[in-house]
C-alpha cells in the first residue's frame, strides 16, 4: 500500500517508524515532516488543514490509505474531504472531532452517555466564569473551551490564579480556543492516559500510557504539550482499564453513533483514578504526544494493521498483540519552554544515536540547514527506549539524552517518577 501520513512532529515519527516495519507498507510520504522523518520517509510540502490539497495529492500519488496525526486537519474536516472522494482515512469527521475541539461539547456528551466526569460550567463572558469561581472556590480548573495545542488548561490552586486565567483566556491569550471557557471542579487522584481504536460501532484497547505535563521534575512549574511519558501506566489496571470501557468509552461511542456522528479513529481517554475509580478528564481525538511515541515502540509493525482495520470497519476481527515490556520517552525541549524560546540553535550528535526496535530518537520540532539538524520548535526531540522492565527503558532513554549535543536544550530527569517511586 502507498500510505500517507499527515503532520510533522514526534508522533508522526513514531507512527511512520512504525508503519515501515509493515510489509504491506509499499511506500510511505509524510506530510509536511521533519528532519528525522525525512531521515526514513519522503516528506511533502503540502498544507494538511486544506482538505482540497491533501484530496488532490493523495490522488497524484495513488496513496491507498491516509492516517491523519494532528488535531486540526481534523477539527478542519480534512478526513470527511477525503472520506467524500472515496479514500480510506483514518481519523474522524469534523462533527466527530468536537470530542477535542470543544471541551463544553464533550460534557455535553457525558451528561447524555451518563459518564463520570467532573462537575462544570461552561461561559461565554468574563463574569458570569468569575462569578462561579468565586462560588466555587479553589482549587479549580480553568480550560480554554477550544482548541489550544494542549496549553489551554490552568489548575488553579488558588482563586486570584483562577480569575487571573479567566482574564487571559478571554483577552486573546489562547486566539479563539479561549472565546469561551470550561470551568470544573479539581478533581483529586492519579492522571493516566487510556488509548482505544473505535470504527464507528466497535472499541479496541490498545495501550495505557502516563504523560507528565508540567515542565520541572516533581510535577512543577506550568504545564507544557508534555515532557515525557511511559507505558504501560501501572495505575490503569485491567480491572479499571474495563470501568472506563464499560462506563465512559463505550456509552460515549454509543452516543456520538446515536447522533448520527459514528467515531472512527483512536480515542485518547484521559482518565483520573482515585480509589480505583476512573472519570474522564479529557478526550483527545488523536494519539497524545509524547505517548504515541511509546505506544508505537511497543506495539511496531502491527500498528499499521490495526488502524487499517479500525478505517475499514473490521475491529471486531482484530486483535493486540502486548509483548510484557515497557517503553519510555524523554522530551528533549528548547531552553525558556513553555514560554518563549529561541530557534535554529544546532543539535549535534544524532548520528552517534542507536536506530533499533528498542532505542530510537524521533524528531518533534526540527528541521535540515546545510547538513546540519536545527531546532525550530519548544518540544524538539524525544529520546525513546523499550525495555524489560521501566527502569530498564528508563535507562536507555536518558544513555541516548546524555549522548545528544544540544546545550539550548533540556529535559526533565524524573520520567517515570511515579512508577518507579521517584
Amino acid at each position: 500500500m502507498n500510505i500517507l501520513i499527515l503532520g510533522s512532529g514526534g508522533r508522526e515519527h513514531s507512527l511512520a517508524w512504525a508503519v515501515l516495519q509493515n510489509p504491506k507498507c509499499d511506500k510511505l510520504i509524510v506530510a509536511p515532516g521533519n528532519a528525522g522523518i525525512a531521515q526514513i520517509a519522503e516528506c511533502a510540502a503540502l498544507d494538511i488543514e486544506n482538505g482540497g490539497a491533501v484530496v488532490s495529492f493523495a490522488h497524484d500519488n495513488s496513496i491507498d490509505f491516509i492516517i491523519v496525526g494532528p488535531e486540526a486537519p481534523l477539527a478542519a474536516g480534512v478526513a470527511d474531504r477525503l472520506r467524500e472522494a472515496g479514500m480510506l482515512v483514518f481519523g474522524p469527521s469534523a462533527a466527530a472531532a468536537k470530542l477535542e475541539a470543544s471541551k463544553s461539547f464533550t460534557k455535553e456528551i457525558c451528561d447524555a452517555a451518563n459518564a463520570p466526569t467532573a462537575a462544570y460550567g461552561h461561559f461565554t463572558d468574563a463574569d458570569s466564569a468569575k462569578a462561579y469561581v468565586r462560588e466555587q472556590g479553589a482549587p479549580i480548573v480553568v480550560k480554554a473551551d477550544g482548541l489550544a495545542a494542549g496549553k489551554g488548561v490552568i489548575v488553579a490552586m488558588d482563586e486570584q490564579t483562577a480569575l487571573d486565567a479567566i482574564d487571559d483566556m478571554f483577552g486573546g491569550a489562547f486566539g479563539g480556543a479561549g472565546a469561551e471557557v470550561v470551568i470544573e471542579e479539581f478533581m483529586e487522584g492519579e492522571e493516566a492516559s487510556f488509548f482505544v481504536l473505535c470504527d464507528g460501532e466497535t472499541v479496541l484497547p490498545i495501550g495505557t500510557a502516563q504523560d507528565h505535563k508540567r515542565v520541572g521534575e516533581g510535577d512543577t512549574g506550568p504545564n507544557t504539550g508534555g515532557m515525557g511519558a511511559y507505558s504501560p501506566a501501572p495505575v490503569l489496571t485491567d480491572e479499571i482499564a474495563q470501568i472506563a470501557l464499560d462506563q465512559i468509552v463505550q456509552p460515549t461511542v454509543d452516543e456520538m453513533a446515536r447522533r448520527g456522528t459514528p467515531y472512527q479513529g483512536v480515542l485518547y481517554v484521559g482518565l483520573m483514578i482515585k480509589d480505583g475509580q476512573p472519570r474522564l478528564v479529557e478526550y483527545n481525538v488523536r494519539f497524545g504526544d509524547p505517548e504515541c511515541q511509546v505506544l508505537m515502540m511497543r506495539l511496531g509493525a502491527q500498528a499499521m494493521d490495526l488502524m487499517h482495520a479500525a478505517a475499514e470497519g473490521r475491529l471486531a476481527d482484530a486483535q493486540v498483540n502486548w509483548a510484557d515490556d515497557h517503553a519510555v520517552t524523554v522530551v528533549m525541549a528548547a531552553k525558556g519552554y513553555p514560554g518563549s524560546y529561541e530557534k535554529g540553535s544546532v543539535i549535534n550528535g544524532l548520528e552517534a544515536l542507536p536506530e533499533t526496535s528498542f532505542e530510537m530518537c524521533f524528531h518533534a520540532g526540527t528541521s535540515e540547514s546545510t547538513g546540519q539538524v536545527i531546532a525550530t520548535g519548544g518540544r524538539v526531540l524525544n529520546a525513546t527506549a523499550r525495555g524489560a522492565t521501566l527502569q530498564e527503558a528508563r535507562d536507555r532513554a536518558y544513555a541516548m539524552i546524555d549522548t545528544i549535543d544540544w546545550p539550548d536544550g533540556f529535559c526533565r530527569r524524573d520520567i517515570g517518577w511515579r512508577a518507579l517511586g521517584g
